[in-house]
């Protein structure tokens, strides 16, 4: 355990190699939600909500990532069912959320409203945050925005938002290290549009025909896909044309837009989450969202704790990210502080 300036901790975990019959193995046992239903929140969207574990439990939301990635069932896997009431549920456009691939009305902004929504309609005081990648750029603004309302945040491989994490990994710093891959990616599009890769994109998925969509769609979401996990070795199956079309319509969408936050906004606005306590569990070779930006908020938020896991890359299913954050929620759930969110 070394000092970090701003009053952090940071805790050099590393990532055992694990069979594949043992990645799963420090997981919680499948669970089945005990409430689902679709939410009306305005603007012609429906959002899916689901809750599992203990009705009565310490509540959590968990925001996934993308945008436009959705949640799955193996997200309900990382906490105690005999003791957190997990929320879940997929934001507007993606997952069971309809309408499907939509950007209309869909900013940060709506997102934030949405969490509020469901806490309100739920009957939650407030809860833990739990994000990863887009999902930890949500729960800090969510958090920034109602920081009464959440009692600690539990957030992986962090992604400010910020132009230079854009250019980084839309503008060929990733690249360097995936060249073949970068090549594929970069080609889909004249070479004279190369120089800005999100707005190329954007003309091709939302133009008019669909299959143009999809194909460019399958494109975008296999460049982020392969450079997820470190043990992918840059290899990664085509996703079905309708989650890539719905993921790339809205990461595109919001990155166009610089996710419609202010730049640099959830580091200069990190004073909000003050009294807020906070883990960051950060891949040490994640290529998507560098450990820097989770060293750049640590530093900026002195109530959180910084543990950067050797080895492991951006994905959820990392091994190494998973067992961290595994034993972190263990940890939380014995703490009398956090067990007196259960109602």
């Amino acid at each position: 355990m070394t000092p970090a300036r701003g009053g952090s901790r940071v805790y050099m975990g590393r990532m055992d190699r694990l069979s594949p019959d043992a990645r799963t193995r420090h997981l919680f046992p499948p669970v089945d939600p005990f409430d689902q239903r679709m939410l009306d929140v305005g603007d012609g969207h429906r959002i899916y909500v689901e809750q599992c574990g203990r009705p009565d439990g310490i509540p959590v939301v968990i925001l996934h990532g993308g945008p436009g990635g959705g949640c799955s069932p193996a997200m309900r896997r990382y906490f105690d069912p005999g003791r957190y009431r997990v929320v879940l549920f997929d934001q507007r456009g993606c997952g069971r959320s309809r309408p499907h691939a939509s950007v209309e009305a869909n900013t940060t902004q709506h997102l934030i409203g949405d969490i509020e929504r469901i806490r309100e309609v739920l009957g939650i005081g407030s809860w833990i945050a739990f994000g990863g990648s887009w999902g930890a750029t949500l729960a800090l603004a969510y958090a920034q925005a109602h920081p009464e309302r959440v009692a600690r945040l539990v957030l992986r491989g962090v992604f400010l938002a910020t132009k230079a994490e854009l250019r980084w990994f839309y503008g060929g710093g990733a690249g360097l290290f995936w060249p073949e891959l970068w090549a594929r990616f970069a080609g889909m599009v004249p070479e004279e549009e190369r120089g800005d890769l999100i707005a190329a994109y954007h003309a091709r998925l939302f133009e008019a025909d669909l299959p143009t969509q999809t194909r460019f769609a399958r494109a975008w979401a296999g460049w982020e896909n392969a450079l997820a996990s470190a043990e992918n070795r840059g290899m990664t199956g085509e996703s079905p044309g309708e989650y890539a079309r719905a993921f790339a319509r809205l990461e595109n969408h919001y990155f166009i837009n610089g996710a419609f936050l202010r730049e640099g906004q959830l580091l200069e606005e990190a004073h909000r989450l003050h009294g807020i306590p906070g883990t960051i569990v950060q891949g040490r070779i994640d290529m998507i969202c560098p450990p820097a930006n989770a060293h750049a908020l640590a530093r900026a938020w002195p109530d959180a704790d910084l543990r950067i896991v050797h080895g492991a890359g951006h994905a959820l299913s990392e091994p190494g990210i998973s067992a961290e954050l595994v034993a972190e929620m263990k940890r939380l759930a014995a703490l009398p502080e956090v067990r007196r969110l259960a109602a």
